[in-house]
């Protein structure tokens, strides 16, 4: 396995708050209808994951927000599907495994993706 590409966003809570607050459709656009129900916290650092994901993939033109969601194991870890635009790159930059982890605190979260070969 090689390591394909890799990526990292940060977001602050309290504005992402606020960018919910302000623009009712928002949390429609980026999440998919399970990520929607998630508190505020998990949100932000669900949408740094799908920066980060975009950044790992080469941040690409024509990506779609529900094309790429934050699920979780049984025992809480992180995982992206991915389907769609977003799975077309994977396959076409030879992705087979995609790492991600997520934290959230201090007013910030956070996300890494690695993509392998």
């Amino acid at each position: 396995m090689a390591v394909i590409g890799v990526g990292i966003d940060v977001c602050d809570l309290d504005r992402f708050a606020a960018s919910l607050a302000r623009t009712p459709g928002l949390l429609d656009r980026l999440f998919t209808p399970a990520e929607a129900t998630r508190p505020p916290a998990s949100l932000a650092a669900r949408f740094a994951a799908k920066e980060a994901l975009a950044k790992a993939l080469g941040a690409p033109g024509g990506l779609a927000w529900h094309d790429a969601e934050v699920v979780s194991e049984e025992s809480g870890r992180p995982l992206l599907e991915l389907r769609g635009t977003v799975r077309a790159r994977a396959d076409e930059l030879g992705v087979r495994h995609v790492h991600v982890s997520l934290s959230h605190d201090a007013g910030i979260a956070s996300a890494v993706v690695v993509l392998e070969s």
